[in-house]
């Protein structure tokens, strides 16, 4: 019934459906975010913008993610290259958001604790994602 002459690789199309199927998490955040929003949950400021920004990663990168997974088929990178561009930046979503989130867990913080390591982590991911990426477009 709809044919189309575009076709994700094995690799691809499997991280893609992963990829989307987490964006149920990515709204249940939001659910949350409506319950701090509203004072139903004591956060200090400082909690109130981690969960922000980890929930604002989260949806963000998740996008960048299905968008780097059709580039990453055009670039014909294969082997390990071809998994890094694959899977570095949707590692990164999950990394970075969870980094924001872990970081500010505990009551009354104010200031991040020793798991915002996640969230460094996650921006070595994106940016190791992006450069052999773009590094691969550029050399298809």
């Amino acid at each position: 019934m709809f044919e189309s002459t575009f076709a994700l690789s094995d690799a691809s199309r499997v991280i893609a459906g992963v990829a989307l199927l987490t964006i149920v998490t990515i709204e249940f955040g939001g659910t949350f975010l409506l319950k701090i929003a509203s004072g139903n949950v004591p956060f200090t400021d400082f909690q109130k913008s981690f969960s922000r920004a980890g929930h604002a990663h989260a949806g963000v990168l998740v996008i960048l993610s299905l968008v780097s997974l059709i580039l990453a088929d055009a670039t014909g990178l294969e082997g390990l290259w071809g998994w890094v561009a694959r899977i570095a930046i949707p590692a990164a979503a999950v990394l970075m958001s969870g980094g924001f989130f872990a970081a500010m867990a505990g009551p009354g913080r104010t200031t991040p604790n020793k798991a915002i390591a996640i969230l460094f982590a996650g921006a070595a991911s994106l940016a190791l994602g992006v450069v052999t990426l773009g590094i691969g477009l550029l050399a298809a």
